[in-house]
């Protein structure tokens, strides 16, 4: 059996296009995280938006972990990497390090193989939704207003902002991003957890009228009584998930009763195994399921989840993504549809256009 015969591991530190912020952080610069597995003459590819803590963790421990190990055996190759960071901490730096190794893992399983990745996870669908994601709170009225109606013009039918920088200033901002999106479009806004019980549901209301259908984190997603009162009492479906690490978080929250809609992130939810752990959880509690951030990256295994809603098409990690990755094309349509002509999940890294930044 082919084994792993190599691991490499990237940080790059790419700017962003203006400072951005949401309302609970701010920020000038996304730092990806590539790694890359090789074995029987095939490389496979994975990636997370983390600190560089994150690489150092893969080149010193659990990049020679995996050396030597089967290739073709993720189970065993993945528990191997949640035992190693036992002492280490599990969430956080280690979790979005173990998923990018698991997405390289899946890559390089499909290129060994020589079929597509989604058709060897199980093709449920040939094109996953998306909605754009955007509308920073550090953005004037006129950019925000030509930032969100851009991905109406992308052929984009749903579209999220971020609110909760400031409480007194978050209606007219939403009204400002209704009327320049118009009537059809459906309109989502994410505080990051930035509002207290009360504000939050008095926001709800007065974002409804605006039509506006989903709150994403109105209060901290450890807060899941919060959250749960506010599923209760608002109109607006509820949203979060994005800070979970592994499926015992995304039990907690389930049987909190704490949201409409569970969110997944597989570049911090322990890779696209993690993500199916999820995806099987949020079936049973008939929780509908949606991505979060890194949209390329989500194409393959959303692919294979029958009735995930849709992938976040996150502003930042688009653009990264389209500029430094071979096979990152535009939506169409409203949606993304994996390459089924070639193996692996199809993508292949623009090495001289990402040394620049290289950290």
């Amino acid at each position: 059996m082919a084994t792993i015969e190599s691991v490499a591991v990237e940080a790059y530190e790419i700017p962003t296009e203006t400072p951005e912020s949401d309302g609970t952080l701010a920020w000038s610069s996304t730092t990806w995280i590539v790694v890359e597995l090789q074995a029987a003459g095939e490389r496979g590819l994975g990636w997370t938006y983390c600190a560089p803590a994150a690489a150092d963790l893969v080149r010193r421990k659990l990049g020679p972990l995996l050396q030597g190990h089967g290739a073709l055996d993720i189970p065993g190759a993945h528990r191997a990497l949640l035992d190693a960071v036992r002492n280490v901490g599990r969430p956080g730096v280690a979790a979005c390090a173990i998923s990018a190794l698991d997405v390289a893992l899946w890559d390089l399983k499909a290129r060994i193989l020589g079929v597509p990745l989604s058709a060897l996870l199980g093709r449920a669908r040939s094109s996953v939704p998306v909605y754009g994601s955007g509308g920073f709170t550090s953005y004037s009225a006129s950019k925000l207003e030509r930032h969100m109606a851009a991905f109406v013009e992308l052929g984009l039918s749903s579209a999220k902002m971020k609110v909760g920088r400031d409480a007194s200033a978050d209606p007219e901002r939403v009204g400002r991003v209704r009327a320049a999106v118009g009537s059809d479009v459906d309109l989502f806004v994410d505080a990051n957890g930035a509002y207290q019980r009360k504000q939050a549901l008095e926001m709800a209301a007065r974002f409804s009228e605006f039509g506006v259908s989903w709150l994403e984190e109105p209060v901290s997603s450890d807060d899941l009584e919060g959250l749960r009162h506010l599923r209760d009492h608002a109109s607006l479906r509820v949203a979060a998930g994005e800070y979970g690490y592994d499926s015992f978080y995304f039990l907690r929250m389930l049987e909190a009763g704490a949201v409409d809609v569970l969110m997944a992130d597989a570049t911090r939810c322990l890779g696209y195994t993690g993500f199916l752990e999820v995806a099987a959880l949020a079936r049973a509690f008939h929780v509908p399921l949606s991505t979060h951030c890194a949209p390329y990256l989500h194409v393959p295994v959303a692919s294979a989840v029958p009735d995930l809603l849709h992938i976040e098409y996150f502003f930042d990690h688009a653009r990264i993504e389209q500029k430094l990755l071979d096979g990152a094309t535009v939506p169409m349509k409203g949606a993304l549809t994996g390459d089924a002509s070639r193996p692996g999940h199809g993508f292949e890294l623009r090495r001289a256009d990402a040394q620049p930044y290289h950290c």
